[in-house]
Protein backbone atom coordinates (compact mmCIF):
# COMPACT_ATOMS: atom_id res chain seq x y z
CA UNK A 1 0.00 0.00 0.00
CA UNK A 2 2.73 2.49 0.76
CA UNK A 3 4.07 1.74 -2.62
CA UNK A 4 0.97 2.46 -4.42
CA UNK A 5 0.61 5.37 -2.08
CA UNK A 6 4.09 6.80 -3.35
CA UNK A 7 3.26 5.93 -6.72
CA UNK A 8 -0.46 7.97 -6.82
CA UNK A 9 1.34 11.41 -4.92
CA UNK A 10 4.35 11.02 -7.77
CA UNK A 11 2.11 10.69 -10.75
CA UNK A 12 -0.64 12.36 -12.80
CA UNK A 13 -2.49 9.17 -13.62
CA UNK A 14 -5.51 10.72 -15.08
CA UNK A 15 -2.68 12.11 -18.30
CA UNK A 16 -1.37 8.13 -18.65
CA UNK A 17 -4.17 7.40 -21.35
CA UNK A 18 -3.25 4.00 -23.06
CA UNK A 19 -5.07 5.03 -26.08
CA UNK A 20 -2.87 7.96 -26.98
CA UNK A 21 0.22 6.76 -25.81
CA UNK A 22 0.09 3.18 -27.50
CA UNK A 23 3.86 1.66 -27.72
CA UNK A 24 5.08 5.14 -25.55
CA UNK A 25 2.83 3.39 -22.75
CA UNK A 26 6.09 0.71 -22.34
CA UNK A 27 8.28 3.36 -22.38
CA UNK A 28 6.41 5.13 -19.61
CA UNK A 29 6.40 1.52 -17.74
CA UNK A 30 10.40 1.71 -18.01
CA UNK A 31 10.45 4.88 -15.97
CA UNK A 32 7.81 4.09 -13.50
CA UNK A 33 10.10 0.93 -12.47
CA UNK A 34 12.88 2.87 -12.31
CA UNK A 35 12.06 5.76 -10.58
CA UNK A 36 10.66 3.37 -8.37
CA UNK A 37 13.99 1.95 -7.65
CA UNK A 38 15.23 5.79 -6.97
CA UNK A 39 12.36 6.56 -4.70
CA UNK A 40 12.95 3.66 -2.53
CA UNK A 41 16.46 3.16 -2.87
CA UNK A 42 18.45 5.79 -3.91
CA UNK A 43 21.75 5.70 -2.95
CA UNK A 44 22.03 1.97 -4.36
CA UNK A 45 20.65 3.69 -7.61
CA UNK A 46 22.88 6.42 -7.58
CA UNK A 47 25.86 3.92 -6.82
CA UNK A 48 25.16 1.92 -9.67
CA UNK A 49 24.67 4.29 -12.35
CA UNK A 50 27.83 5.92 -11.69
CA UNK A 51 29.80 2.38 -11.82
CA UNK A 52 27.87 1.65 -14.94
CA UNK A 53 28.30 5.13 -16.56
CA UNK A 54 32.35 5.15 -15.69
CA UNK A 55 32.15 1.66 -17.30
CA UNK A 56 31.31 2.86 -20.34
CA UNK A 57 33.42 5.92 -20.69
CA UNK A 58 36.30 3.79 -19.84
CA UNK A 59 35.40 1.11 -22.93
CA UNK A 60 37.52 3.03 -25.69
CA UNK A 61 41.25 2.21 -25.49
CA UNK A 62 42.34 4.75 -28.55
CA UNK A 63 41.99 8.51 -27.11
CA UNK A 64 45.28 10.08 -27.61
CA UNK A 65 46.76 13.11 -25.23
CA UNK A 66 47.74 15.68 -28.04
CA UNK A 67 49.68 19.05 -26.56
CA UNK A 68 48.19 22.33 -26.54
CA UNK A 69 48.45 23.96 -30.12
CA UNK A 70 46.97 27.52 -30.55
CA UNK A 71 46.70 27.08 -34.21
CA UNK A 72 46.44 30.26 -35.32
CA UNK A 73 46.78 28.96 -38.94
CA UNK A 74 43.22 27.56 -38.94
CA UNK A 75 41.91 31.34 -38.12
CA UNK A 76 43.21 32.72 -41.06
CA UNK A 77 39.82 32.67 -43.48
CA UNK A 78 38.09 33.79 -40.62
CA UNK A 79 35.73 36.24 -41.35
CA UNK A 80 36.86 38.89 -38.72
CA UNK A 81 41.12 38.08 -39.40
CA UNK A 82 42.21 41.35 -41.19
CA UNK A 83 46.12 40.23 -41.08
CA UNK A 84 46.21 41.05 -37.56
CA UNK A 85 47.50 37.90 -36.22
CA UNK A 86 50.99 38.35 -33.91
CA UNK A 87 53.88 36.08 -35.28
CA UNK A 88 55.15 35.63 -31.58
CA UNK A 89 53.52 32.92 -30.24
CA UNK A 90 53.55 34.72 -26.71
CA UNK A 91 51.28 36.69 -27.63
CA UNK A 92 48.65 34.01 -29.17
CA UNK A 93 47.00 33.52 -26.11
CA UNK A 94 45.64 37.03 -25.80
CA UNK A 95 45.27 37.60 -29.26
CA UNK A 96 42.38 35.03 -29.53
CA UNK A 97 40.70 36.14 -25.75
CA UNK A 98 40.09 39.51 -27.88
CA UNK A 99 39.36 37.93 -30.96
CA UNK A 100 36.70 35.77 -29.29
CA UNK A 101 34.98 38.88 -28.04
CA UNK A 102 35.12 40.53 -31.54
CA UNK A 103 33.56 37.15 -32.80
CA UNK A 104 30.92 37.13 -30.00
CA UNK A 105 29.85 40.88 -30.58
CA UNK A 106 29.84 40.31 -34.62
CA UNK A 107 28.70 36.39 -34.65
CA UNK A 108 26.44 36.60 -37.39
CA UNK A 109 29.06 37.63 -39.62
CA UNK A 110 31.64 34.84 -38.19
CA UNK A 111 28.70 32.47 -38.85
CA UNK A 112 28.00 33.59 -42.70
CA UNK A 113 28.34 31.65 -45.91
CA UNK A 114 27.65 31.91 -49.04
CA UNK A 115 24.95 29.12 -50.04
CA UNK A 116 27.00 25.94 -51.74
CA UNK A 117 25.95 25.21 -55.63
CA UNK A 118 26.32 20.97 -55.81
CA UNK A 119 24.10 20.02 -54.12
CA UNK A 120 23.30 16.24 -55.12
CA UNK A 121 21.71 12.95 -53.79
CA UNK A 122 23.57 9.69 -54.28
CA UNK A 123 22.87 6.28 -53.59
CA UNK A 124 25.59 3.55 -51.50
CA UNK A 125 26.23 1.23 -49.33
CA UNK A 126 25.14 2.34 -45.73
CA UNK A 127 29.01 1.81 -43.92
CA UNK A 128 29.53 1.65 -39.72
CA UNK A 129 32.88 3.96 -39.90
CA UNK A 130 33.36 2.78 -36.21
CA UNK A 131 35.43 4.71 -33.33
CA UNK A 132 36.53 2.79 -31.10
CA UNK A 133 34.33 0.57 -29.17
CA UNK A 134 31.34 1.16 -31.46
CA UNK A 135 33.63 -1.12 -33.64
CA UNK A 136 31.38 -3.81 -32.17
CA UNK A 137 27.93 -2.48 -33.36
CA UNK A 138 25.55 -4.21 -36.00
CA UNK A 139 26.73 -3.82 -39.63
CA UNK A 140 24.57 -2.23 -41.41
CA UNK A 141 22.80 -3.92 -44.47
CA UNK A 142 21.79 -2.39 -47.91
CA UNK A 143 22.14 1.74 -49.21
CA UNK A 144 20.79 4.60 -48.28
CA UNK A 145 20.37 7.82 -49.89
CA UNK A 146 22.27 10.68 -48.87
CA UNK A 147 22.43 14.37 -49.37
CA UNK A 148 26.14 15.19 -50.59
CA UNK A 149 27.39 19.23 -51.15
CA UNK A 150 31.44 21.06 -50.67
CA UNK A 151 30.93 22.48 -47.16
CA UNK A 152 31.22 26.43 -47.61
CA UNK A 153 34.39 26.08 -44.98
CA UNK A 154 37.37 24.41 -46.44
CA UNK A 155 40.20 22.37 -44.41
CA UNK A 156 43.45 20.67 -45.39
CA UNK A 157 41.32 17.48 -45.41
CA UNK A 158 39.21 16.89 -48.54
CA UNK A 159 37.05 14.53 -46.91
CA UNK A 160 36.14 16.58 -44.15
CA UNK A 161 35.03 19.00 -46.72
CA UNK A 162 32.25 16.97 -48.71
CA UNK A 163 29.59 16.99 -46.02
CA UNK A 164 27.61 13.85 -46.03
CA UNK A 165 23.89 13.99 -44.27
CA UNK A 166 21.47 10.52 -44.76
CA UNK A 167 17.94 11.14 -46.15
CA UNK A 168 14.93 9.83 -44.88
CA UNK A 169 12.12 11.49 -46.62
CA UNK A 170 8.34 11.11 -46.43
CA UNK A 171 5.73 13.39 -47.69
CA UNK A 172 5.06 17.11 -46.30
CA UNK A 173 6.51 20.02 -45.61
CA UNK A 174 8.30 18.98 -42.01
CA UNK A 175 12.17 18.08 -41.45
CA UNK A 176 14.68 17.90 -38.91
CA UNK A 177 18.43 17.71 -39.16
CA UNK A 178 19.86 15.87 -36.57
CA UNK A 179 23.42 15.82 -35.60
CA UNK A 180 24.46 13.04 -33.61
CA UNK A 181 27.06 12.98 -30.67
CA UNK A 182 30.65 13.04 -30.61
CA UNK A 183 32.55 10.42 -32.32
CA UNK A 184 29.38 8.51 -32.93
CA UNK A 185 29.72 6.44 -36.03
CA UNK A 186 28.05 6.39 -38.97
CA UNK A 187 24.80 4.67 -38.66
CA UNK A 188 24.04 6.44 -34.80
CA UNK A 189 20.05 8.09 -35.19
CA UNK A 190 20.05 6.72 -38.24
CA UNK A 191 16.57 4.43 -36.59
CA UNK A 192 14.95 8.43 -35.59
CA UNK A 193 14.81 8.68 -39.48
CA UNK A 194 11.95 6.28 -40.60
CA UNK A 195 10.41 7.11 -36.95
CA UNK A 196 10.00 10.77 -37.41
CA UNK A 197 8.83 9.67 -41.18
CA UNK A 198 5.63 7.86 -39.43
CA UNK A 199 4.68 11.23 -38.03
CA UNK A 200 5.11 13.26 -41.42
CA UNK A 201 8.72 14.35 -40.73
CA UNK A 202 11.47 14.24 -43.17
CA UNK A 203 14.78 13.82 -41.35
CA UNK A 204 18.13 14.91 -42.42
CA UNK A 205 21.07 13.14 -40.46
CA UNK A 206 24.01 15.12 -40.97
CA UNK A 207 27.86 14.09 -40.01
CA UNK A 208 29.87 16.61 -38.35
CA UNK A 209 32.83 17.88 -39.01
CA UNK A 210 35.69 14.90 -38.98
CA UNK A 211 33.20 12.29 -38.30
CA UNK A 212 32.06 9.09 -39.87
CA UNK A 213 33.15 9.13 -43.80
CA UNK A 214 34.03 13.11 -43.12
CA UNK A 215 37.06 11.87 -40.70
CA UNK A 216 40.64 12.08 -41.97
CA UNK A 217 42.31 8.77 -42.88
CA UNK A 218 45.18 9.72 -40.50
CA UNK A 219 42.68 9.31 -37.24
CA UNK A 220 41.02 6.78 -35.60
CA UNK A 221 38.40 8.86 -33.81
CA UNK A 222 37.33 12.23 -34.32
CA UNK A 223 39.58 13.78 -32.52
CA UNK A 224 39.58 16.82 -34.42
CA UNK A 225 36.38 18.32 -33.70
CA UNK A 226 37.58 18.57 -30.28
CA UNK A 227 41.16 18.72 -29.52
CA UNK A 228 43.86 20.89 -27.29
CA UNK A 229 44.35 22.78 -30.93
CA UNK A 230 42.17 25.77 -30.01
CA UNK A 231 41.27 27.11 -33.40
CA UNK A 232 40.69 24.19 -34.90
CA UNK A 233 38.51 23.11 -32.73
CA UNK A 234 37.02 26.43 -33.14
CA UNK A 235 36.84 25.83 -36.90
CA UNK A 236 35.01 23.01 -36.67
CA UNK A 237 32.08 24.12 -34.24
CA UNK A 238 32.11 27.32 -37.43
CA UNK A 239 31.98 24.56 -40.42
CA UNK A 240 29.90 22.17 -38.55
CA UNK A 241 27.05 25.73 -38.19
CA UNK A 242 27.46 26.68 -41.65
CA UNK A 243 27.18 22.71 -42.96
CA UNK A 244 23.56 22.80 -40.89
CA UNK A 245 22.93 26.25 -42.30
CA UNK A 246 23.74 24.64 -45.84
CA UNK A 247 21.23 22.07 -45.17
CA UNK A 248 18.17 24.08 -43.96
CA UNK A 249 19.05 26.16 -47.39
CA UNK A 250 18.56 22.76 -49.34
CA UNK A 251 15.53 21.47 -47.57
CA UNK A 252 13.71 24.83 -47.77
CA UNK A 253 14.46 24.43 -52.26
CA UNK A 254 12.80 20.73 -51.34
CA UNK A 255 9.86 22.64 -50.33
CA UNK A 256 10.30 22.02 -46.57
CA UNK A 257 9.73 24.92 -45.05
CA UNK A 258 9.02 23.80 -41.30
CA UNK A 259 12.29 22.79 -40.32
CA UNK A 260 13.48 21.93 -36.68
CA UNK A 261 16.77 20.60 -35.12
CA UNK A 262 17.62 17.48 -32.90
CA UNK A 263 21.54 17.73 -31.59
CA UNK A 264 23.30 15.28 -28.74
CA UNK A 265 26.09 16.18 -26.60
CA UNK A 266 28.40 17.93 -29.00
CA UNK A 267 25.44 18.04 -31.53
CA UNK A 268 23.36 20.13 -29.36
CA UNK A 269 25.95 22.92 -28.53
CA UNK A 270 26.18 22.99 -32.55
CA UNK A 271 22.97 23.04 -32.76
CA UNK A 272 22.55 25.61 -30.45
CA UNK A 273 24.85 27.95 -32.02
CA UNK A 274 23.12 27.14 -35.40
CA UNK A 275 19.43 28.19 -34.37
CA UNK A 276 21.06 31.20 -32.66
CA UNK A 277 22.13 32.60 -35.93
CA UNK A 278 18.73 30.93 -38.19
CA UNK A 279 15.34 31.83 -37.40
CA UNK A 280 14.61 28.80 -39.65
CA UNK A 281 14.85 26.62 -36.89
CA UNK A 282 11.00 26.62 -35.67
CA UNK A 283 11.94 23.82 -33.03
CA UNK A 284 14.93 22.80 -31.04
CA UNK A 285 15.28 19.38 -29.35
CA UNK A 286 19.17 19.52 -27.12
CA UNK A 287 19.62 15.83 -26.17
CA UNK A 288 22.25 17.08 -23.46
CA UNK A 289 22.96 20.49 -23.29
CA UNK A 290 25.80 22.51 -21.19
CA UNK A 291 27.40 26.11 -20.96
CA UNK A 292 30.87 26.34 -22.17
CA UNK A 293 32.39 23.73 -24.38
CA UNK A 294 35.40 24.46 -21.85
CA UNK A 295 33.12 23.54 -19.20
CA UNK A 296 32.35 20.62 -20.31
CA UNK A 297 36.07 19.37 -21.57
CA UNK A 298 37.10 20.38 -17.62
CA UNK A 299 35.09 18.75 -15.69
CA UNK A 300 33.71 15.66 -18.35
CA UNK A 301 34.61 12.27 -18.06
CA UNK A 302 34.85 11.53 -21.94
CA UNK A 303 37.52 14.16 -22.75
CA UNK A 304 39.73 14.02 -19.88
CA UNK A 305 42.27 13.11 -22.09
CA UNK A 306 41.89 16.34 -23.86
CA UNK A 307 41.64 18.11 -20.48
CA UNK A 308 45.18 16.26 -19.69
CA UNK A 309 46.69 18.16 -22.77
CA UNK A 310 45.72 21.45 -22.10
CA UNK A 311 46.51 20.87 -18.25
CA UNK A 312 49.98 19.98 -18.94
CA UNK A 313 50.78 22.61 -21.00
CA UNK A 314 49.91 25.08 -18.23
CA UNK A 315 46.47 25.90 -19.74
CA UNK A 316 43.89 26.59 -16.84
CA UNK A 317 39.64 26.25 -16.81
CA UNK A 318 39.94 30.10 -16.83
CA UNK A 319 41.66 30.63 -19.81
CA UNK A 320 40.71 27.73 -22.27
CA UNK A 321 37.07 29.53 -21.33
CA UNK A 322 37.50 32.47 -23.55
CA UNK A 323 40.01 31.06 -26.15
CA UNK A 324 36.62 28.97 -26.85
CA UNK A 325 33.85 31.63 -25.72
CA UNK A 326 32.84 32.14 -29.56
CA UNK A 327 31.46 28.68 -29.71
CA UNK A 328 30.34 28.32 -26.11
CA UNK A 329 26.16 28.21 -25.99
CA UNK A 330 26.41 30.38 -22.75
CA UNK A 331 27.74 33.93 -25.56
CA UNK A 332 25.17 33.35 -27.62
CA UNK A 333 21.50 33.10 -25.00
CA UNK A 334 20.53 36.61 -26.26
CA UNK A 335 20.71 36.24 -29.52
CA UNK A 336 19.13 32.70 -29.73
CA UNK A 337 16.14 34.40 -27.53
CA UNK A 338 15.66 36.86 -30.98
CA UNK A 339 13.58 34.07 -32.71
CA UNK A 340 10.13 32.74 -31.88
CA UNK A 341 10.76 28.87 -31.52
CA UNK A 342 9.80 25.84 -29.38
CA UNK A 343 12.74 24.12 -27.25
CA UNK A 344 13.59 21.10 -25.64
CA UNK A 345 16.74 20.31 -23.40
CA UNK A 346 16.68 17.11 -22.17
CA UNK A 347 19.52 16.32 -19.26
CA UNK A 348 20.82 12.59 -17.24
CA UNK A 349 20.82 13.37 -13.44
CA UNK A 350 23.74 10.77 -13.64
CA UNK A 351 25.50 12.19 -16.27
CA UNK A 352 29.95 12.74 -15.93
CA UNK A 353 29.76 13.86 -19.20
CA UNK A 354 27.94 17.42 -19.25
CA UNK A 355 27.47 17.46 -15.39
CA UNK A 356 23.99 18.58 -14.15
CA UNK A 357 25.22 21.40 -12.22
CA UNK A 358 26.16 22.97 -16.09
CA UNK A 359 23.01 21.90 -17.65
CA UNK A 360 20.71 23.47 -15.15
CA UNK A 361 22.89 26.62 -15.43
CA UNK A 362 22.01 26.65 -19.08
CA UNK A 363 18.46 25.88 -17.94
CA UNK A 364 18.33 29.14 -15.90
CA UNK A 365 19.64 30.87 -18.96
CA UNK A 366 16.94 29.66 -20.83
CA UNK A 367 14.69 30.85 -18.53
CA UNK A 368 16.01 34.31 -18.12
CA UNK A 369 15.60 35.22 -21.05
CA UNK A 370 12.53 34.37 -21.28
CA UNK A 371 12.66 31.20 -23.72
CA UNK A 372 10.01 28.85 -24.53
CA UNK A 373 11.73 25.71 -23.00
CA UNK A 374 10.34 22.30 -21.96
CA UNK A 375 12.90 20.39 -19.95
CA UNK A 376 13.65 16.68 -19.18
CA UNK A 377 15.43 14.67 -17.26
CA UNK A 378 16.46 11.44 -17.77
CA UNK A 379 17.21 9.13 -14.57
CA UNK A 380 20.32 8.07 -15.79
CA UNK A 381 24.09 9.32 -17.44
CA UNK A 382 25.60 10.65 -20.42
CA UNK A 383 26.35 7.19 -22.21
CA UNK A 384 23.86 5.07 -20.51
CA UNK A 385 21.24 7.41 -22.56
CA UNK A 386 22.03 4.96 -25.20
CA UNK A 387 21.48 2.04 -23.52
CA UNK A 388 17.95 0.23 -22.35
CA UNK A 389 15.46 1.15 -21.53
CA UNK A 390 16.71 4.89 -21.14
CA UNK A 391 17.42 4.79 -25.19
CA UNK A 392 13.43 4.64 -25.26
CA UNK A 393 12.46 6.74 -23.16
CA UNK A 394 14.80 9.56 -24.73
CA UNK A 395 13.48 8.77 -28.32
CA UNK A 396 10.15 9.37 -26.71
CA UNK A 397 10.60 12.64 -25.35
CA UNK A 398 12.56 13.93 -28.22
CA UNK A 399 10.45 12.24 -31.50
CA UNK A 400 6.95 13.49 -29.11
CA UNK A 401 8.22 17.18 -28.96
CA UNK A 402 9.44 17.66 -32.72
CA UNK A 403 5.90 16.04 -33.81
CA UNK A 404 4.31 18.47 -31.98
CA UNK A 405 5.83 21.76 -32.29
CA UNK A 406 7.16 21.32 -35.96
Amino acid sequence: MAVCRALESHYDWPQLDRGKLGRGLRTEAFRIKTELIQLFMPGLYEKLMYAWETRLTMRDTNRLVRPLEWGLDWAKRWPQINGDAPSSEAHHERYLHELNDRIVADSDHFFSYVTPTDFRLERRKVELFPTGSNASDKLPKGEGTFLRFTSPVSTPYPENDLVNARWFETEGDRAVIILPHWNANGIAYNALGPLLNRFGISVLRMSKPYHDIRRPVETARSDYAVSPNICRTIDAARQAIVDLRSCIDWLYAQGKTKVGVLGTSLGSCYAFLAAAHDSRLKACAFNHASTYVADVTWTGQSTRHVREGLERDGLTLERLRQAWLCISPMAYFDKFARFPRKTLMIYAKYDLTFIPELSRQAIAAFRGHGIDLKTVILPCGHYTTGEMPFKYMDAYHMVRFLATNL
